[in-house]
């Protein structure tokens, strides 16, 4: 970048050089293109400081503008994006209010890419019972501004829900101001086709759907995450579950003599040791079958594998169990606790415990029953670090996340990613059975440049034909053009 530095966000030029994501989504979306990606960037970082984007927060923007409803965030498309929400209705065009409106903007676009690390959005235009005076082009023209020139890569489709036919003449401007890769996201819907793109459970039934949602403030809209608890719902996590299996295999009522409660000593150290034996087979199993993940999301308190996503299989390939390794980077102890936007679905063991300092703990991820994961689900873990020297019981993580400040508390969410069996199940067992060695990521580069290279010839053979037809083309009518004046002679 050339120096500007007065023009820039110095937050932002030392993040460009640590975060290689970032670089590569400028890229992606300017095709690899060096100088294209360079001026996207110095326009963006300049937008950037201009809006005071790294240090917009809810305090700082008027109340009423998140009061309006015409922006927000929620729910998710059918490949798993979030949703972002313009409601035209509730949106009203006044240049005095416009800054701070745009503003708005890019508050929930910072809030989102620092949330969920860059995950891309789907923009859905909810037109319905628009007209007129709701048109403003000048705010409709700054939001795809932010997806094509601010956020690079960052835009998924855009879904336009029954647009008036007045406004006809309008979008034809818009689409003036889009490339032909942002034109081709332009996905116009009325009531009949829209779930092509939104499944009915984030529709509102305006729409058609079955979304019961309305939208409030405060507080912030958020994914409705829900800790797979006793005391939130009928689904408890497996650590309760077995427990209550337990209570339910012992119908003895409290009180009642036992004459086993007192046997001897080695007695007692023998059903421990079984007990313990079993526990350890079983434990062992669960992380056998669970799939270990590669990455990892490096945290001030939690270093959490994987990084972003559980990956389930579909119910072709009958993956139920994932894995999350949480290691303590903290030189105290850590409680954590697991919540998810569907706990009918999933049970965590354990959801609600703590960590000791420099030590790792499994959470085993499974799906109950017959339940499927969606690329909607979403989980959430929290972790806070405690001031007590040793490992706290059940009461007492519950008095600490009570009292805990939300400031000190680490939020990290992970969404689901359903893996199809895309081989038959005999070829994938030959292939297992033969030790085949798996592609490194070097072999992968290698065989991505070869196809580039022959994309370039096969484009450069259909450059060259394409450029003798036109030649045979002008020489045919220079003969006959000939033809034509040796005959009038």
């Amino acid at each position: 970048l050339p120096d500007k530095s007065d023009k820039y966000d110095s937050r932002d030029v030392e993040r460009l050089k640590q975060d290689d994501q970032w670089v590569e989504s400028y890229l992606i979306w300017r095709h690899d293109v060096v100088d294209d990606t360079l001026k996207m960037i110095d326009e963006s970082f300049q937008w950037r400081k201009e809006y005071t984007v790294n240090d917009l927060t809810e305090a700082a923007l008027p109340k009423w503008l998140f009061e309006s409803g015409a922006l927000f965030l929620h729910g998710y498309d059918k490949e798993g994006y979030k949703l972002f929400w313009f409601r035209v209705k509730h949106h009203v065009r006044d240049p005095k209010q416009q800054l701070e409106k745009k503003k708005l903007v890019a508050f929930w676009l910072e809030h989102y890419a620092k949330r969920d690390h860059g995950k891309p959005l789907t923009v859905v235009f909810d037109m319905s019972e628009t007209g007129i005076s709701h048109i403003d082009l000048d705010f409709v023209r700054f939001i795809v501004n932010c997806f094509t020139d601010y956020y690079p890569n960052f835009l998924t489709k855009i879904v336009i829900f029954e647009m008036p036919w007045i406004m006809n003449a309008a979008f034809k401007i818009v689409k003036g101001w889009l490339g032909p890769d942002a034109i081709s996201m332009l996905k116009f819907t009325n009531k009949s086709d829209v779930q092509e793109y939104i499944s009915a459970e984030y529709l509102p039934p305006h729409m058609g759907g079955t979304d019961s949602f309305k939208y409030s403030y405060p507080p912030l809209v958020d994914d409705d995450f829900q800790t797979p608890l006793c005391e939130n719902g009928p689904i408890t996590s497996e650590d309760e579950h077995e427990s209550k299996e337990e209570l339910e295999a012992d119908p003895r009522e409290p009180g009642e003599p036992n004459e086993e409660l007192n046997p001897s000593q080695k007695k007692m150290n023998s059903v421990e040791q079984v007990s313990k034996s079993e526990e350890t087979d079983k434990t062992e199993t669960k992380l056998k079958n669970a799939k270990r993940a590669l990455t990892t999301f490096k945290g001030p308190l939690l270093h959490i594998s994987p990084a972003e996503e559980l990956h389930f299989g579909s119910k072709e390939t009958g993956e139920k169990k994932c894995l999350i390794v949480l290691t303590n980077v903290t030189k105290n102890i850590v409680a954590f606790k697991v919540r998810t936007t569907a706990p009918e679905k999933y049970r965590v063991k354990p959801s609600n415990s703590s960590c000791e300092p420099g030590t790792s703990l499994d959470i085993i991820v499974s799906l109950h029953g017959g339940c499927a994961a969606s690329l909607q689900d979403r989980f959430l873990i929290m972790a806070a670090e405690m001031d007590q020297p040793s490992a706290a019981g059940l009461p007492e993580l519950t008095h600490f996340w009570k009292e805990v400040p939300r400031t000190k508390v680490m939020e990290h969410r992970l969404r689901c990613h359903v893996v199809e069996s895309s081989k038959p199940a005999s070829l994938t067992l030959k292939e297992s059975s033969c030790n085949l060695p798996a592609k490194t990521n070097e072999d992968l580069h290698v065989q991505l440049t070869h196809l580039l290279q022959l994309h370039r010839r096969l484009q450069e053979q259909v450059d060259r034909c394409l450029w003798f037809q036109q030649l045979s083309l002008v020489l045919l009518l220079l003969s006959l053009t000939v033809v034509a004046f040796c005959f009038y002679l």
